[in-house]
């Protein structure tokens, strides 16, 4: 990658500003100061910019706790701001939500930058299982949760449901694979129920970080990486 591109993902620079660094002497590679935009950095060199260390810039995996209020979009709406506004360091590398989450829903968000990921984690074809909690209007009856284990149609087409787990009366954590419009509302509006407050859990085998308050967000593991690639194939089991 050349240098000023190197810099420019890495700091958040722009073109013109990283090759002004570089002209004024202070970007150094592997020791050696460097004064060419075009100089190819090489694979796991050490870079320095005023003698700090510079990482080079890699697939970026954020779990967010996506509060109520904000769009899981990155489009800037007039009545509710982006998610990006919750982590303005990363904006300047163009990340993006895995899956949306309703302006009205609070939980768990996957941003990355990672568009295959990304790309088969919201693709039905791969069936990644999604938790939410659920508070609904009223207490679940036995013959509402039997008629959505059953299948529910919407669209013409049955929900299919992997899990429902009552926590009180009129609280649950179900578990779906795909990604309908509105799809957890629609399934209880159906049942003759509400939901009230509606919150994602868990993505695949990750579970939102209890340690995470609303509007935090920590960066994933490169074993929570691992386990989503596994469950998409991305990377052998």
């Amino acid at each position: 990658m050349r240098l000023d591109k190197y810099l420019s993902k890495a700091l958040g620079l722009t073109r013109k500003e990283a090759k002004e660094v570089i002209r004024r002497g202070e970007v150094t590679v592997n020791g050696e100061v460097i004064k060419k935009a075009d100089y190819k950095v090489p694979e796991g060199a050490t870079v320095l910019v005023e003698g700090r260390a510079v990482g080079s810039v890699g697939p970026v995996y954020l779990m967010l706790y996506k509060p109520k209020g904000y769009l899981s979009t990155t489009e800037r709406d007039k009545d509710y701001p982006s998610f990006l506004d919750l982590i303005p360091e990363y904006e300047h590398l163009k990340p993006f939500a895995a899956g949306r989450l309703d302006v009205d829903a609070e939980g768990f968000l996957l941003v990355t930058t990672d568009g295959q990921l990304a790309h088969r984690i919201t693709h039905p074809k791969w069936k990644v299982p999604k938790t939410y909690e659920v508070e609904l209007e009223k207490p679940l009856t036995p013959e509402q949760e039997e008629k959505i284990l059953k299948g529910v149609e919407l669209d013409g087409k049955p929900v299919k449901v992997e899990k429902l787990e009552k926590l009180s009366e009129s609280r649950v954590l179900l578990t779906l694979s795909e990604g309908r419009f509105h799809v957890v509302k629609r399934l209880f509006k159906e049942v003759g129920n509400r939901v009230t407050n509606l919150k994602r859990v868990k993505i695949g085998p990750i579970e939102l970080d209890p340690a995470l308050a609303e509007g935090e967000y920590r960066e994933l593991t490169p074993e929570e990486v691992r386990e989503l690639k596994k469950l998409v194939r991305l990377e052998e089991t």
